[in-house]
């Protein structure tokens, strides 16, 4: 059987959606939690909320990810509380929509520090608590938006492909030492993903509840897989780019993300 219990889980992005989900589920199995995002109040009531239900120690740590040195900042923090991780669930994330060069230049390349950079930055950082004892897991929640190229989300869907092939990467190099790691691949999933993208016509196909989401995940980190893809139907969206040729396939999506306005 694959343990939980009396283990530390950190969660990036867990204030609300897929980090929230993974942190009831995880302290329903015992696990205890550190909680990162930027908002501190939320963080807390969260934390309160996990200690007080499932009796298990929750850490907070408020910290805007996508600032150069936040990793970084973060690692120490962890180190400085004398604590030691054994499962980093890389969570964080957040999407920009609309014709490329419309969209605000500041605001893309935060989306890439945070999907991208903060996510290796903090896998590095804590690889080495990973390995540890041989038993370790690594979550990075990718997308459906992986699997092709993704027209006015360019940006988006790149970084989540690099999350992808990173995941795997990873997860060749560590089946034998021990280390679990998987990448998760939702499609649309309920969650404030959507507000903060600005636009309903970024969702694709019906949404699958962050709970649910979680619950696949973790059913593919207890068999040993690579990658999820989260839903009989997104997984078949997926597959589309290896049915149909890419300029075909991407005609396809273009169409289906298209803004309306």
């Amino acid at each position: 059987m694959f343990k939980y219990s009396n283990k530390t889980a950190l969660i990036t992005g867990a204030s609300s959606g897929i980090g929230e989900a993974f942190a009831y589920s995880l302290a329903a199995k015992k696990c205890n939690l550190i909680l990162v995002a930027r908002n501190h109040s939320k963080l807390k009531v969260l934390a309160e909320k996990l200690t007080e239900a499932y009796n298990v120690k929750t850490t907070v740590i408020a910290i805007d990810l996508s600032a150069p040195d936040a990793p970084q900042v973060l690692f120490q923090e962890v180190q400085k509380q004398q604590l030691k991780v054994d499962f980093l669930i890389n969570n964080a994330g957040f999407a920009t929509y609309g014709y490329f060069e419309q969209v605000s230049g500041v605001r893309q390349h935060e989306e890439v520090m945070l999907n991208v950079s903060a996510l290796v930055d903090i896998t590095h950082a804590f690889m080495p608590d990973l390995l540890r004892n041989q038993d370790g897991v690594l979550i990075n929640v990718s997308s459906t938006a992986a699997f092709q190229p993704d027209p006015y989300m360019a940006v988006y869907g790149a970084t989540k492909a690099f999350v992808l092939s990173f995941s795997e990467a990873l997860w060749a190099e560590n089946r034998k030492r021990g280390l679990k790691v998987l990448a998760l691949c939702p499609g649309a999933t309920e969650t404030s993903f959507f507000d903060i993208v600005g636009s309903d016509e970024a969702s694709v196909g019906s949404r699958q509840s962050p709970s649910t989401v979680v619950h696949n995940a973790l059913k593919a980190l207890e068999k040993g897989r690579s990658h999820i893809i989260s839903g009989r139907q997104n997984y078949w969206v997926a597959q589309v780019s290896r049915l149909f040729s890419r300029q075909f396939t991407l005609g396809i999506v273009e169409r289906t993300l298209r803004p309306r306005n």
